[in-house]
């Protein structure tokens, strides 16, 4: 009598996307292998076909899962903050937990070969982030100014980031990098303190 348990959809689901994130993490894209994500996941290539359609298909949803959660991360940061928090550490503790959810999970980096419907998610997350970072210095959308500036203080910290992660996320660096995402923030909006 087979007393293994049917697995929801929810769960399959699930359970190929862990496997196929140890994947990704240790492989570059194009040396994945949708067999052995499959074997590892205890599930068939046809389940995750019919899941997620491709092998760029299943890397993007890897991506997209990992991306929601550091929006998650954010979100739960800022929102233990006790009210009356100055501006400055606000935005602090915004790229702290940015920062701490890359250290954790290495698919927040881009990779090398990553397929186009990949980098798109990537793009829409980090047009989220510059909103997100807008809204909290309370500049929203106010001239193109903010918006630019905006943009190069997230990709100034993307680039930190990945150099961060190629000398594998040494702890006395962490402060330093944030404190120079900080300053050059205040360098290219000198009036970001205008939120409050």
């Amino acid at each position: 009598m087979n007393t293994r348990r049917r697995l929801s959809t929810a769960e399959r689901r699930h359970d190929i996307l862990t496997a196929a994130r140890e994947h990704f993490r240790r492989s570059p894209f194009a040396e994945v292998s949708v067999p052995a994500i499959a074997d590892d996941a205890g599930s068939s290539q046809s389940l995750i076909y019919h899941y997620f359609r491709s092998k760029p298909g299943l890397h993007t949803a890897t991506v997209a899962h990992a991306l929601e959660s550091q929006h998650r991360r954010r979100a739960e940061a800022l929102a233990a903050l006790e009210d009356g928090q100055p501006l400055h550490y606000r935005v602090e503790t915004l790229f702290l937990a940015h920062l701490d959810a890359i250290a954790e999970e290495p698919l927040l980096l881009p990779g090398a070969t990553e397929p186009e419907s990949t980098l798109l998610v990537r793009r829409e997350a980090e047009t989220a982030f510059a909103q997100e970072l807008s809204d909290l210095i309370g500049v929203g959308d106010a001239t193109a100014r903010h918006r630019w500036a905006v943009t190069g203080i997230i990709g100034f910290l993307h680039r930190a980031a990945g150099l961060w992660s190629r000398d594998g996320f040494p702890a006395d660096q962490r402060r330093p990098l944030i404190e120079a995402t900080l300053g050059a923030m205040e360098g290219a909006l000198g009036d970001w303190r205008v939120g409050g």
